[in-house]
């Protein structure tokens, strides 16, 4: 019996469907069990918190490996200290309910190093677990290259959307990257070799490059050209600023980062070909199968979907992240209707039914044509039905689920692709949960600017629109 910490993040959520593959037997542990509700076959989800230690004997009960995957960075407070607590509760636990062993992925550096807070607290984690009476296999890391990765999209959006590069020193900082497939095989194949036991593994890929050539290649890769221009001014909370604005890296999770850069993440040591004896991919094809994988639409896991273990829980009306580069505004509301009437409420939007804040919609209209768009002329084919393919206004209707979900596509003139989405389900007495969510995939840098023009405005209209369909399928 295998238990998974860190279920819903990158590495963790990608490591399950291949130990099933391989005939385990395994038990998440995650802080909101419904995350991964019915998102694997066979799969025990417990619920457990690693800063609440009176949370995690039982679900260590039976387990002979467990995987620890967990860490605060995106976190509320001092990201540092909050790893080292749960470190200690999560091996507490491990030993007291004779856990065999726990494999820990953790990243490259060493103690005799000048590392940064990000890098030491990996460290510092491994060392923690260690100091319970559970063998522990440390495998420490780099830049993990893959579709979703927070290294790759960090890459992927600067190289993007900048055709001139102003850069910082660390962009010459040498790296030893590593694809996530090579990062999944090291942590399963650990399971069945013996000498890896009670063992710190440094693992990287074939290539040692800069973060330079990381970008370039990604480039070379895209048929992009790029150009870089080097200055020495910019300190890592500016450099965190504008990765923060320009990729889908919150500053807070940027700056830690940014701060390891200067220190080379090398392997010192052959220990994991000697144990493993297969042969990573190169950086370059790791770029090529990511962005297959992509492309494809087959990415498994992204970096924003895990939960932080510093990050407490909270549900708020209005909740604006960045996923893959896409932009998302999500509003929810409780509705004292049943699902079908809000789903009637939000069905009869557009044509001569309105917008709410109809006046703010005009006005997009007047824009949309001035700029050779379709505007607001359309209308709807139907007051009372809609079907995929309707125009409505100057959306499209691209998805439609009854009493679920609606999902329109944006077909109004626009740097980038936009999408607005209504889904609502039953509640007990005879109410509905209601959420709507705006998407937008911003076409450059231009497309970013747009944004965060319009953004300022989406209180009147997203806002107003959701109070308003409350409204409408209470009075249905």
């Amino acid at each position: 019996m295998i238990l998974i910490t860190g279920a819903t993040g990158y590495v963790g959520g990608r490591l399950v469907p291949h130990l099933l593959d391989k005939g385990y037997k395994v038990r998440c542990l995650v802080r909101d069990a419904s995350r991964l509700k019915g998102r694997w076959e066979g799969v025990e989800i417990v619920q457990g918190n690693v800063l609440e230690p009176e949370s995690l004997n039982e679900k260590l009960k039976g387990i002979d490996a467990a995987y620890y995957l967990i860490h605060s960075m995106g976190g509320d407070g001092e990201f540092s200290r909050s790893d080292i607590i749960a470190a200690e509760n999560f091996a507490r636990a491990a030993e007291e309910q004779g856990v065999k062993r726990i494999i820990y992925l953790g990243g490259l550096g060493s103690h005799e190093e000048d590392l940064s807070k990000h890098l030491s607290s990996r460290l510092q984690t491994g060392d923690t677990l260690r100091k319970f009476n559970v063998l522990v296999t440390e495998f420490r890391a780099g830049v993990i290259v893959g579709s979703g990765s927070l290294s790759f999209e960090m890459i992927r959006y600067l190289t993007e959307r900048l055709a001139v590069m102003i850069t910082p020193k660390w962009v010459n900082t040498r790296t030893q990257p590593i694809a996530i497939r090579d990062v999944l095989r090291y942590l399963i194949d650990a399971l069945e070799i013996e000498e890896t036991v009670g063992q710190i593994i440094e693992i990287g890929g074939e290539d040692i490059l800069t973060y330079k050539d990381l970008m370039r290649i990604y480039a070379d890769v895209r048929g992009l050209k790029r150009y870089f221009i080097k200055v020495p001014v910019l300190t890592p909370r500016l450099s965190s600023h504008w990765i923060g604005l320009v990729t889908p890296l919150p500053a807070r999770i940027a700056k830690p980062l940014v701060d390891g850069l200067k220190t080379e993440l090398i392997c010192k040591s052959n220990k994991a070909k000697e144990l493993f004896g297969f042969k990573t991919i190169s950086y370059r094809k790791a770029v090529e199968l990511a962005l297959q994988r992509d492309k494809e639409g087959k990415t498994e896991t992204i970096w924003f979907s895990s939960y932080s273990s510093g990050t407490k829980d909270k549900l708020t009306p209005v909740h604006l992240t960045q996923k893959e580069g896409m932009m998302i505004e999500n509003r929810e509301t409780v509705v004292n209707a049943s699902a079908e009437s809000t789903f009637k409420a939000f069905t009869s939007l557009g044509g001569k039914n309105g917008w709410y804040a109809n006046f703010l919609w005009k006005i997009r209209g007047y824009i949309d044509l001035f700029f050779g768009g379709v505007g607001l002329r359309r209308g709807r084919r139907s007051e009372s039905e809609l079907v995929v393919g309707d125009p409505l206004d100057f959306w499209r209707v691209e998805a439609i689920e009854k009493n679920k979900l609606l999902r329109l596509r944006a077909e109004m003139k626009l740097p980038g692709e936009a999408w607005l989405q209504f889904n609502v389900e039953n509640t007990d007495d005879n109410k509905s949960s209601l959420t709507q969510i705006a998407f937008f995939e911003p076409r450059g840098l231009w497309g970013l600017l747009y944004w965060y023009l319009v953004y300022p405005f989406h209180g009147l209209i997203f806002g107003g629109m959701i109070k308003s369909l409350k409204i409408a399928a209470e009075k249905i």
